[in-house]
């Protein structure tokens, strides 16, 4: 089993890789799965981090012999007691960095045994697996999913941080779990889509097909979905809501743009947040058109956009990060 460098391990716990480094750690990641459980762990120091609150030494002192402990506890045949050292000194670090940071401390109480896997996104890359239930996923860039070897007797529990399309394979008798940093989507088989920002404490979940339970972790509420309406929970006010699908959003998973009786305005929207451009509308234009079906997602906006005047009599002009749409003359 290789070594990954531990300074690329700590820059990646931290988020500050370099899509290179981004690219190694993928790679280590797929070479075994003892590598996959070793960073998971150094992980959940970094995530798991947050709770609590501590500010002095002696609070300090007993996490970071308490995890000391924990990790002495896991080590095996196959790890030399000097790596195994080397990790313990990394995961004190960041123990230290969170406390005087006054973010908290790690107490590794009631923990899951449960081999966890680790996969993560990058800049450029979407990524499509099948978990152990046979649940498809597809993961958006810069998306991270952890989820066990093998799903319990009892439920099917998975942790997203980013963006995950999900078409879940159906089991009454197992619910399937979407934990995320504001919310927790509970499924019974269905398809659906998870946006999960964890800067913001804030998450959006798209129902597509079936029925989701949506619940807020900060006690915002519970709301059941049905197909064709999403759930929006704001970590700044605290607020759970159900809106109904836009008539027009990108279909990342299958590279798609999905419109149904869309107007331009709609249009204009969708492509905008796609392609971090501003539309702006001539006064000429024709609102009242709409569009419905489904256009391939393209490398820029002014190619998609030539798709578009197959069906809607309009123009258009690029200056910069600007675009101009006008009817057609």
């Amino acid at each position: 089993m290789s070594k990954l460098n531990e300074e690329i391990v700590a820059k990646f716990l931290m988020g500050g890789c370099t899509e290179d480094e981004l690219r190694e750690v993928n790679s280590w990641l797929g070479e075994s799965r003892e590598n996959a459980r070793e960073l998971f762990k150094l992980e959940e120091v970094y995530h798991l981090g947050k709770i609590g609150c501590a500010s002095d030494e002696e609070k300090v002192e007993k996490a970071e012999k308490r995890l000391l402990k924990r990790l002495e506890q896991e080590k095996t045949k196959q790890y030399k007691v000097r790596r195994m050292y080397g990790w313990m000194r990394y995961a004190a670090m960041f123990i230290g960095i969170f406390i005087l940071g006054g973010m908290g401390y790690l107490l590794f109480q009631n923990y899951d045994q449960t081999e966890e896997l680790l996969a993560v996104t990058t800049q450029d890359t979407v990524k499509e697996l099948k978990l152990p239930d046979g649940t498809q996923v597809w993961l958006n860039k810069h998306t991270t999913l952890k989820y066990p070897r093998e799903f319990s007797e009892t439920g099917r529990k998975v942790y997203l941080e980013g963006e995950g399309y999900f078409e879940v394979k159906r089991n009454p008798e197992k619910p399937f779990i979407v934990q995320s940093e504001a919310m927790q989507v509970k499924v019974l088989g269905t398809v659906f889509n998870l946006k999960s920002d964890q800067i913001k404490m804030s998450a959006v979940a798209t129902l597509l097909k079936g029925e989701i339970e949506v619940k807020g972790n900060h006690d915002e509420g519970m709301i059941v979905l049905s197909p064709g309406q999403k759930a929006e929970l704001n970590g700044v006010t605290r607020r759970l809501v159900v809106k109904q699908v836009d008539t027009g959003f990108e279909n990342w998973h299958d590279n798609q743009f999905i419109f149904d009786k869309a107007d331009i305005y709609t249009i204009a929207r969708t492509f905008e947040n796609s392609y971090g451009v501003k539309i702006i509308l001539a006064p000429d234009i024709d609102v009242k058109k709409t569009y419905s079906g489904t256009l391939k997602k393209k490398e820029n906006v002014e190619a998609v956009l030539n798709q578009v005047k197959n069906a809607i009599p309009i123009e258009f002009k690029i200056v910069g990060n600007s675009v101009f749409l006008s009817s057609k003359k």
